[in-house]
C-alpha cells in the first residue's frame, strides 16, 4: 500500500494493477469482517472509490470538505 501511495499516486501514476490490488485488500478485509473501510489517505481516492468495494467507504478527503463546506455556510461570522 505505502508503495502505491508514494511511488505511484503521488507521482499521478494511477494504474490498473494497483487499483486491482486494492480491491483484493478491500475484499479481503470485508470478508474478515470488516464492515467499511476508511480510504484514510487524500491520494488512495483516486485509486478506489465505492464501486470497488463491497463494504461501505468512507473518503476522508471528501468527507472533511464537504464538513468545512457545511460549517462555512452554516455558521455566522463574527465580523
Amino acid at each position: 500500500m505505502h508503495r502505491i501511495i508514494y511511488d505511484e499516486l503521488c507521482l499521478g501514476k494511477v494504474l490498473d494493477e494497483s487499483r486491482q490490488i486494492y480491491r483484493n485488500i478491500i475484499t479481503g478485509l470485508a470478508e474478515a469482517g470488516a464492515e467499511s473501510v476508511v480510504l484514510g489517505c487524500t491520494e488512495i481516492e483516486l485509486l478506489v472509490s465505492a464501486a470497488d468495494s463491497a463494504v461501505p467507504v468512507f473518503p476522508t478527503t471528501r468527507l472533511h470538505v464537504e464538513a468545512a463546506v457545511e460549517f462555512s455556510l452554516t455558521t455566522p461570522s463574527s465580523g
